[in-house]
């Protein structure tokens, strides 16, 4: 089975977390936590500050490690390094996701997480 390797972002302010809807592909309009693949020689770190560049058009602080999440999709298999993170510019852009959330803690369940996503759900209700 193929493996994927990929960071996600958790990024907070105040008391809400960032969530994003995705716009393509076989898991279109699911949420899920902003970030992507490594690249080959990429930190986690490097990966989380590059993906959301170009995802969302501003810099982040990655803060402090939440979590590995490993899970076996149908086609492939996937491994999720996830990071609590910080905004370090208010405006953010979505260049490919079709719409995003700030969601409090009480929220989280009002979205349908992406399946890997769910285990940090979880987590974060805590």
């Amino acid at each position: 089975m193929k493996q994927i390797e990929v960071v996600a972002a958790i990024i907070r302010k105040g008391d809400q977390i960032f969530a994003t809807q995705r716009g393509y592909g076989e898991w279109k309009d699911w949420w899920e936590f902003p970030g992507g693949k490594m690249e080959a020689g990429e930190t986690p770190e490097k990966a989380l500050i590059r993906e959301i560049r170009e995802e969302l058009s501003t810099e982040i602080s990655v803060d402090e490690f939440l979590c590995m999440v490993e899970y076996d999709y149908p086609n492939f298999s996937l491994t999720m390094h996830c990071y609590l993170c910080s905004l370090l510019m208010e405006a953010l852009h979505l260049n490919e996701h079709e719409a995003a959330r700030w969601l409090s803690k009480d929220e989280l369940d009002s979205v349908k997480w992406l399946p890997a996503d769910l285990e940090v759900v979880e987590k974060l209700k805590k």
